[in-house]
């Protein structure tokens, strides 16, 4: 079942089409990757959906019903790029303040955000200001106060930024953990590599329309250029060729770059 359905959705600002007619289908426990360039339209398609920005065009579904961002915002919880932290304030106060903001009581909000702050390795922070902060370790505490409420739909926007490659795959197995245990994930990328390895579904959106829309794996198999490269401890002689099966896009000394011919499996 869809927890989120985009239907024909337009933005525009003065002559510019930031979204123009997309349409998309996010079923319940996926996690869905949102990839495009910078400017491609990934933010304000993202702040429709969060309610901050209304579709000029268009209708949005929220878990089976039509959007309702007064009500329906409490079920989603959104880590945008530009981080919203209050620098002066201490860690734990600004967790447990926005924990509130999003409906928590007092001490459910205090157990949740000891729990998660143990669950990363944040239990030492809880009196230092957001100010002292790394990059990384900002990153962290802005994921924390995203899932606490533990939102029906989770919006990560370039997550990864500034975080170790530590603190990166310990924030990969919460997204992991967080999806099997129902929510669903909608990051948000312009590294393909990221949605590859964490996504099991990609849309792709470039000057407010969508290129493209499946699986991970079905979006591999029909753009593949079937391109290899072969390295060889001594030089390349012809004979080494067979270039019946294959096109030679590029030839060094001891390295090979081959196209596969269309009907010939790699295996």
């Amino acid at each position: 079942m869809a927890i989120l359905e985009l239907n024909h959705l337009r933005k525009y600002f003065a002559t510019q089409k930031a979204v123009d007619d997309i349409s998309l289908t996010i079923e319940k426990g996926q996690i869905f990757g949102l990839l495009g360039p910078n400017g491609a339209g990934k933010t304000t398609l993202i702040r429709m959906i969060t309610g901050i920005f209304y579709p000029d065009q268009g209708e949005i579904i929220f878990d089976g019903k039509k959007f309702d961002p007064l009500h329906d915002i409490a079920h989603i919880g959104y880590m945008p790029e530009e981080r919203g932290l209050y620098k002066k304030m201490k860690i734990g106060e600004q967790a447990m303040y926005l924990a509130q903001l999003k409906g928590l009581s007092r001490s459910e909000a205090n157990q949740k955000i000891k729990a998660w702050f143990q669950r990363l390795d944040m239990e030492t922070w809880w009196n230092k200001k957001v100010e002292d902060l790394s990059k990384g370790m900002s990153q962290k505490l802005q994921f924390v106060t995203t899932v606490l409420h533990e939102p029906k739909l989770i919006i990560l926007d370039e997550p990864f930024s500034g975080l170790d490659p530590v603190n990166a795959n310990l924030i990969k197995d919460e997204i992991y953990r967080l999806a099997k245990n129902g929510a669903t994930i909608i990051f948000s990328t312009h590294r393909m590599e990221q949605v590859e390895e964490i996504c099991d579904h990609i849309a792709l959106v470039n000057k407010g329309q969508k290129i493209l829309d499946g699986t991970v794996q079905q979006v591999k198999h029909d753009f593949k250029e079937n391109l290899f490269k072969v390295r060889f401890s001594n030089p390349l002689l012809a004979e080494h060729l067979a270039i019946h099966l294959f096109e030679v896009t590029h030839k060094g000394e001891k390295e090979v770059t081959i196209k596969l011919d269309p009907g010939y499996s790699n295996n």
